[in-house]
């Protein structure tokens, strides 16, 4: 028996809210706990490594800078080519609260799972689950 356009639209909606409150979650597993590195800070601690090899006259920490800086241009690649946080939030946001509903999510579980309880206020996911 075929499905009906009905059934084929919610399995759709289904699949995209789940995709997008996924990309949220594994994004904010990644995350650092402190400040966030950003492709601006690590634009100037590459600049810095730089001025300081070219000034260093002991060739072990010269090489040691030359390490440091190499691993911050590798971070700055990964950081450029990450998801736009704000997009990923939106994301979550708009998809959340059906999602909750439909699978028996609790505020509580979101909070455990490291979500900001401002956003899940944005998203409409309370406390009393109403």
């Amino acid at each position: 028996m075929p499905m009906s356009e009905e059934h084929k639209a919610a399995l759709a909606r289904g699949r995209r809210e789940s995709r997008a409150i996924k990309q949220y979650l594994e994004n904010l597993k990644s995350r650092r706990p402190g400040r966030p590195v950003t492709p601006t800070t690590l634009k100037k601690r590459i600049e810095d490594l730089e001025v300081k090899i070219k000034a260093e006259s002991d060739p072990l920490k010269a090489v040691e800078m030359r390490q440091s800086r190499i691993e911050a241009e590798v971070s700055l690649a990964k950081a450029e080519n990450a998801p736009d946080v704000a997009d990923l939030e939106a994301g979550f946001v708009k998809n959340a609260k059906a999602y909750s509903k439909r699978k028996g999510i609790s505020y509580a579980a979101w909070r455990e799972a490291g979500v900001p309880a401002a956003l899940l206020k944005q998203a409409g996911i309370t406390r009393s689950g109403k």
